[in-house]
């Protein structure tokens, strides 16, 4: 009797850890694969900001509420809105934002 109760107490313990430790982190893994990142250089394409200070072909813009220096192929106006094409370094490549 004692024997089985320890067998049972065992098994729950090795599928509790085997659920704990291969199944949800598998889940978790298959469920956030395709998802886009929301940190580091990925994770700032495509975000729309304001141009704080422009001189010409750089200056500095506002997006995800820090102020970062940016840099563009063609002059910007400060008040209008951009969009962040890459990132190099701590600098953004930015483009107008078009509606």
């Amino acid at each position: 009797m004692m024997e089985t109760i320890i067998l049972i107490l065992v098994i729950g313990f090795v599928l509790f850890e085997l659920i704990e430790h291969v199944v949800f982190p598998l889940f978790w893994f298959i469920k956030d694969r395709n998802r886009k990142s929301v940190c580091g250089k990925t994770g700032m394409f495509g975000k729309v900001g304001e141009i704080k200070q422009w001189q010409e072909t750089e200056g500095q813009v506002f997006v995800n509420g820090e102020l970062w220096r940016a840099v563009s192929d063609v002059p910007l106006l400060v008040g209008h809105k951009i969009v962040v094409q890459s990132v190099e370094g701590l600098t953004l490549r930015v483009k107008p934002f078009k509606h």
